[in-house]
């Protein structure tokens, strides 16, 4: 392949990325509005401007950290090429296409890790990837969704216990003030860790073909900068599917509610990005509001409805690694 068709390859890839990152928002987006919007506190159209304000504003809050882990954290140096790459983000897009159209609330992040390695193993075999890498992303498949269960349950008994005394209108008139807050945090969170995401592919491709040198500490400014925007216009467009489920069908929310798992949740996310470990923003708010609801009883949380989102968790990762394979052989055939 000449200069120029190689050149062409790249920047395809790089806007296929960002494609990744513009539906990774689009589908997340219910992680960050549906219990604001399902509570009343704010309109759907509200609630995805505010989002999508918050997740862009996390370039000025956050390090980049996850970029690095999922840049240079899953998979050994020169083994990575454009034909991975490739195989590892139709690998992603495909589950979360899939998983949006069925209103399924799955995680983007472990898509694209599976991607990575199933596009990876097709390459080069297991003995390629880093497993540090992998199995501290894979850790958090449990941690994350347990910590967002234990903090957002944690607040729930607290504020009760806080307010046992006020009278229910009052404390429901505060907390719809609150929740704008929470909501904002919890944005933040998604926008810190989701978009160093597709940062850390575009970094990935850029380093494998020569564009990044490997003693570069960040990847360059265009690419931090648009994967923000991507994921912050993709929450715009909100995935209205989704927001349903994890709103209402989980567990009934009242403002109160919304409040203790937003906290929990942006808690959780604020450190696992500032340990630099890419999460799934969709597992951690989604044990945040079961851990809410059982604070009530546990008949208040629809456990077959968490048990299907539960089931696609865990095929997340296999079916996205299994796409990504035929994917990078068929790119082999194709440039």
């Amino acid at each position: 392949m000449d200069t120029q068709s190689a050149l062409y390859v790249v920047v395809i890839l790089v806007a296929l990325a960002l494609a990744f990152d513009f539906m990774n928002g689009f589908h997340d987006a219910a992680n960050s509005i549906a219990t604001v919007v399902s509570t009343g506190v704010l309109r759907p159209g509200q609630a995805v401007a505010f989002a999508a304000f918050f997740n862009f504003i996390a370039i000025f809050i956050f390090q980049l950290g996850v970029a690095a882990t999922v840049g240079k954290g899953f998979v050994e140096s020169g083994v990575v090429d454009t034909h991975v790459v490739f195989g590892a983000l139709v690998g992603a897009i495909t589950w979360n296409f899939i998983t949006w159209y069925y209103g399924i609330p799955s995680s983007s992040s472990h898509a694209l890790m599976g991607g990575i390695v199933g596009a990876t193993v097709a390459k080069a075999g297991t003995d390629a990837l880093i497993a540090k890498g992998i199995l501290k992303t894979v850790s958090f498949i449990l941690v994350s969704p347990l910590l967002g269960f234990t903090l957002g349950s944690l607040m729930m008994v607290a504020v009760a216990w806080i307010f046992r005394r006020s009278r229910p209108t009052k404390v429901d008139k505060w907390f719809r003030r609150l929740q704008l807050v929470s909501a904002g945090a919890y944005s933040l969170g998604h926008g810190g860790n989701d978009a160093q995401k597709t940062i850390g592919i575009i970094w990935m491709l850029l380093l494998a073909t020569g564009y990044a040198s490997a003693a570069d500490k960040a990847p360059p400014g265009w690419v931090i900068i648009s994967c923000y925007a991507a994921i912050g216009l993709g929450t715009l467009f909100g995935g209205w599917r989704i927001v349903k489920t994890m709103g209402q069908r989980i567990t009934k929310l009242k403002p109160v509610g919304g409040f203790c798992a937003e906290t929990g949740g942006a808690m959780t996310l604020f450190l696992a990005t500032a340990l630099g470990i890419p999460v799934s923003t969709t597992h951690t708010i989604t044990g945040a509001i079961v851990g809410v609801g059982s604070t009530r009883r546990a008949s208040a949380v629809r456990w077959g409805v968490a048990g299907g989102i539960v089931w696609a968790w865990i095929l997340t990762i296999p079916a996205s690694a299994f796409v990504a394979a035929l994917a990078y052989w068929l790119s082999l055939q194709i440039f």
